[in-house]
């Protein structure tokens, strides 16, 4: 039992902490300082500068609190170690004193010792409580020192000697003692028989440790709490150590020092004056360069700033905790700008900071500055104001108004007249017409405005305009050029407070287009020579843009000039359709929207309109050429398909540049709506190319579109077909054709803008005029940006009762009674003046078809405000009229229609040809039917031949 501490020393030597963090190193003196201490000798300032740059204040913090933690978990396991031995040592006594005890007290155990063989009955209890108890033996000794039981069986009967006169004497007693086993506790317990007389004694010996065992078992448990401590004190020790290195930018004791130092050095060095100002308002520092600006004592720092002499309205501003930004302060002689930040965080006034400048210097050169950034301003809003309009007169006011107040008082400007017609100055001369005036209101000395102003020579304008030069005239009171133009208006202008001028001139391509002038009154400063620079540059920046849009209206007013030549005159007169129209320009300009009414012959009448993309001089020049081919093609008479077909060729080819042509404009883009109307039959037939849908009006105000099947815009050379689309309307429809200004804009798509035309036809039937009146106002806004076209033409029938009709056999017998039948059907018309003529061209007509033609024929004849006479057959050959010879015996019958007739045709049908002639129906008919009734009445019986 003896070997027992020096085992625990052995160990306890060797635990974790002790022999990792021997105490004398951890404490940060002794030997290691002293090593330190001789390197630094032996290195010199260097190493000493190296050593201090890698500890940073948070590196030595850190590895003090870690020695410190350290430490503290070192003793509190040596303290837990203590008190395990010293617990061990309570427990192994326990432990025996209670085996020896409980074994003594045992049943059975005194019939045992008075039995024969008490070894054999005892060995085996005494085993069994030895096993429960924990102990290393129970042995029973009688008084006499055998033993009679034993753990080791080879020592009963034995004699053993100890200190058992406790026992003997009936006290229980414990004993520690150093064994062969190493250190062990022995505790002896007495047995009594019923008398209470010692005949034996029971001892339980145990070792120390075989009780430190179990109380190892609990070890892990104090190292891994230990451990956990250790871990969570280092890892809080890091982080302080963290946030303190970057409070402190990694920066050791000297770095720190030093750096403290050379700010204080900087501090006091800096030409800005620095304050810093408690929440109390106290000053807790200033610099030199403050002490200096404020003039303030030797003893400042530390008194109240309303105690150290500065002026109220800086002291003020020093104690408040309001927030100032280059505030400027008057310190005797000095301007100075301050600026004050607080010093707290989240809001929380904890005291302030307060920078100052002196600004003297610096004043004059700043109020130049600011000129030069209100210059700068205004040369800016002038560039965006002046010429956003190509308006000649809106641009001179915006001139004039953009320098009014900030740069004259006052601003007039004078422009050639032809500069404000859109034509080329020849000349600069001394009249101008006054165009614009700004700074003035009511009744004033100066002359109007679209005065007609001759400059004195010898005036200041008169020399700007002529010489094309600026000129100042800073003091009007003593300049005798000046008043010499009107003494009168000069005097009354002086009695306003006028007292300066600069005359400069509009220069524009080297071209004087006007002048404009600047005047000063009042307490503004005379103008000098930097002012006149400015003048000069914002009169250039304007004459620019009074340029523009000088050229613009001439390009406008020639645009305009070529399209009211190439638009319709007026209507022609026809009886079919009852029509009205309206045309307005976008607010671009002139575009290349056109309209057109054609008669047709047999009673029809051709609705035409048509939009060429972009605005100005091609636009329109593009549109004339589609109208005059649109009238030549309708000479022809051809169908709405065949006349779009015919159209689109002539711009595929029109459009292509000659070689040595330079590239121009292009007509793609033009769209074209062609509408026939029939009045005998009340048909309508359509087709277009890219134009949007005509609508149609109906008597009942219902409002339909009619879709034509869908054809591109003309000039693509696509091929495709155009086609065509039929139906009959009553009589009193009304057929709406309009471009796309109409029904779209950039705030309305298509389909808005049909709808929105729906709605404004729909209601009660409206004469055309009326209804061209209520679309233009309900459709349009104030300033349309593209120009519009619009047609409404409201549909008649023609009497039946002027309409005769005969179907004619191929036979030239039948000539005669159909001729026959037509005189009696103009003696009803009361025709009976033209009869002659007509039955010379029916004659001629009726016979070509049946000698040359096809079946079926047919004959009609419709009374108008003129008489038409139409013979159709199936064939497709045209007759063509020649000047017959003397000795040919044909070719005279179309001559004699032609002559008897107003206007004679051909037009084409799927199923052959119709050759109409047109007679007029006045009195003045029957004088000329007369004259030549005569002279053809000896070739009446040929015709038949011709």
């Amino acid at each position: 039992m003896s070997g027992n501490p020096g085992r625990f020393r052995r160990w306890l030597s060797h635990a974790p902490g002790r022999s990792a963090f021997p105490g004398p190193t951890l404490a940060g003196s002794g030997t290691g300082d002293r090593q330190d201490e001789r390197s630094a000798g032996a290195g010199g300032p260097q190493r000493i500068r190296r050593s201090s740059t890698t500890r940073s204040v948070a590196r030595e913090v850190f590895l003090l609190q870690l020695v410190l933690v350290v430490l503290l978990v070192a003793a509190a396991v040596v303290a837990i170690l203590v008190q395990t031995r010293r617990d061990t040592m309570t427990d192994a006594r326990h432990r025996t004193i209670a085996a020896a005890e409980s074994f003594a007290h045992s049943w059975g155990l005194q019939q045992a010792l008075n039995s024969d063989n008490p070894t054999a009955k005892l060995q085996p209890l005494a085993e069994a409580a030895r096993k429960a108890s924990g102990v290393d033996a129970l042995i029973v000794y009688k008084l006499d020192g055998i033993t009679l039981t034993h753990s080791d069986p080879r020592q009963i009967g034995k004699h053993v000697i100890g200190p058992y006169a406790d026992a003997a004497r009936g006290k229980p007693f414990t004993r520690t003692f150093e064994g062969a086993l190493g250190l062990s506790v022995i505790s002896a317990a007495p047995v009594k028989d019923s008398s209470g007389k010692v005949v034996a004694i029971v001892a339980a010996p145990v070792t120390v440790e075989k009780v430190q065992k179990s109380v190892n078992q609990q070890l892990p448990i104090f190292v891994g709490t230990a451990v956990g401590a250790l871990a969570l004190a280092g890892g809080g020790a890091g982080l302080v150590s963290r946030r303190l290195r970057r409070q402190t930018h990694g920066l050791g004791p000297a770095e720190m020092t030093r750096m403290y130092e050379h700010h204080d050095a900087v501090l006091h060095a800096v030409r800005e004056g620095v304050l810093i100002v408690g929440r109390n308002g106290r000053l807790l520092l200033a610099n030199d360069e403050a002490r200096r600006l404020l003039d303030l004592p030797a003893d400042a720092e530390g008194r109240r700033v309303g105690d150290l002499g500065l002026d109220r309205r800086t002291a003020e501003l020093l104690a408040s905790d309001r927030i100032a930004t280059d505030e400027v302060h008057l310190a005797q002689d000095r301007l100075l700008a301050l600026n004050k930040r607080s010093a707290g965080r989240h809001g929380a006034h904890q005291g302030s900071v307060v920078t100052l400048r002196d600004t003297t210097e610096l004043r004059w050169l700043s109020g130049r500055a600011e000129v030069a950034r209100e210059r700068l301003r205004l040369l800016y809003d002038a560039g965006v104001r002046i010429g956003s309009t190509l308006n000649v007169e809106r641009t001179a006011e915006d001139l004039a108004q953009v320098a009014v107040p900030r740069f004259a008082d006052i601003v007039t400007v004078e422009l050639l007249d032809p500069v404000l017609k859109g034509e080329e100055p020849a000349a600069a001369g001394t009249e101008l017409r006054r165009t614009a005036i700004a700074g003035l209101a009511g009744d004033h000395p100066l002359y109007p405005v679209g005065e007609l102003i001759r400059f004195v020579p010898g005036t200041p304008m008169a020399a700007s305009v002529d010489q094309g030069r600026s000129i100042v005239e800073p003091d009007l009171a003593g300049s005798s050029g000046w008043r010499s133009q009107d003494p009168e208006r000069a005097r009354r202008i002086l009695d306003l407070g006028v007292h300066s001028l600069a005359a400069v001139p509009l220069r524009a391509r080297g071209v004087v287009l006007g002048l404009v002038d600047f005047w000063r009154s009042g307490s503004s400063p005379p103008f000098d020579d930097e002012d006149l620079s400015f003048a000069e540059e914002l009169a250039g920046r304007a004459a620019v843009g009074i340029d523009n849009a000088r050229r613009y209206t001439r390009e406008r007013t020639m645009a305009m000039t070529l399209q009211r030549s190439l638009m319709p005159r007026g209507l022609p007169d026809q009886d079919a359709l009852e029509v009205a129209h309206r045309y307005l320009a976008a607010q671009a300009g002139v575009g290349g929207d056109w309209f057109d009414v054609i008669p047709l012959p047999g009673a029809r009448v051709a609705l035409v309109i048509g939009d060429v993309v972009g605005h100005g001089l091609h636009a329109a020049a593009t549109m004339g050429r589609l109208r005059v081919a649109v009238h030549n093609f309708s000479a022809l008479d051809l169908s709405p398909d065949e006349l779009l077909r015919h159209l689109d060729e002539l711009v595929t080819h029109i459009d292509v540049p000659g070689e040595d042509a330079e590239e121009g404009p292009a007509i793609t883009g033009a769209t074209c709506l062609y509408v026939i109307y029939d009045s005998v039959s009340g048909r309508v037939t359509a087709a277009t190319a890219g134009h949007p849908p005509p609508a149609v009006a109906h008597p009942d105000g219902r409002v339909e579109f009619l879709h034509p099947p869908v054809s591109p815009p003309l000039g693509l050379g696509t091929g495709l077909p155009f086609e065509t689309i039929e139906l009959s309307l009553p009589e009193g429809s009304r057929l709406v054709l309009y471009t796309d200004g109409l029904v779209e804009n950039r705030s309305r798509d298509l389909d808005a803008g049909l709808e929105a035309l729906r709605a404004a036809l729909a209601g009660p039937e409206r004469t055309p005029e009326d209804t061209c009146a209520t679309v233009m106002q309900s459709m349009l806004p104030a300033r349309s940006a593209d120009d519009v076209a619009l047609l409404v033409a409201r549909t008649r029938r023609l009497d039946p009762a002027h309409v005769a009709e005969w179907d004619v056999p191929r036979d030239p017998a039948a000539v005669g009674p159909v001729r026959n039948d037509c005189v009696r059907q103009l003696a009803d018309w009361g025709l009976q003046h033209i009869a002659y003529g007509t039955e010379l061209i029916l004659s001629e007509l009726i016979t070509n078809a049946i000698r040359y033609g096809a079946e079926p024929i047919h004959v009609r004849l419709l009374h108008t405000r003129t008489l038409i006479c139409e013979v159709s057959d199936g064939s497709s050959t045209s007759p063509h009229i020649r000047q017959a010879k003397d000795t040919d015996e044909e070719g005279r019958g179309l001559f004699l229609v032609a002559q008897f007739a107003e206007h004679w045709g051909t037009r084409y049908s799927p199923r052959g040809k119709t050759i109409w002639a047109a007679q007029a129906i006045g009195p003045d008919a029957l004088a000329s039917q007369e004259e030549s009734g005569d002279d053809l009445l000896s070739h009446w019986e040929h015709l038949g031949e011709w």
